[in-house]
């Protein structure tokens, strides 16, 4: 009896996560968030996919459907994480990674401006580059930011303030 009871309790577990809906709403943010993180499109899809994947194989094991769209931001961000980790390691013997090289169609349609944030973005440590993007490009607020990044809501208050001043001084700017 005890096992059907824990059968049903994952059903209705898995009725109450809707992946396909989640995919379908937040895949090309979550791609963009990515995108910001490891510097190509091909590895930030990736890194979505596998995100998903994972999420949708362990839906059972997710209590509170409200809190799934935080935990796949989560994955994602630890995905993006693994790939720089990755990354390090095989560039630590040789060539220093370069972030990807503009095309004239994009360098162009973005602007030189826009450009030179996010190439100062690219400098800033890791926890503060998430925190940043988390914060103003996806417009969360400071709860949701320190959800996603597992911190309390004061710790990720004062990692987006240090990040803006950091990103201030990259830029030349006086505040």
């Amino acid at each position: 009896m005890e096992v059907e009871l824990l059968s049903q309790q994952q059903a209705l577990a898995r009725q109450r996560v809707d992946v396909a809906s989640i995919f379908a709403e937040h895949h090309v943010g979550l791609v963009r968030l990515a995108l910001i993180m490891v510097g190509d499109q091909a590895t930030a899809e990736d890194v979505v996919q596998e995100a998903f994947a994972r999420t949708h194989a362990g839906r059972a094991r997710l209590r509170d459907a409200d809190k799934a769209l935080a935990y796949v931001r989560s994955a994602v961000l630890n995905g993006c994480r693994s790939v720089l980790r990755r990354r390090a390691t095989v560039f630590r013997r040789a060539v220093p990674y370069e972030p990807p090289v503009w095309s004239a169609e994009s360098a162009a349609l973005l602007g030189e401006e826009r450009r030179e944030v996010l190439l100062a973005l690219r400098e800033l440590p890791r926890r503060q580059r998430e925190a940043l993007t988390l914060r103003y490009y996806f417009d969360l607020s400071d709860q949701e930011v320190a959800a996603t990044m597992g911190v309390n809501a004061s710790t990720a208050r004062s990692t987006i303030a240090r990040g803006l001043a950091a990103l201030g001084r990259a830029l030349g700017e006086e505040s």
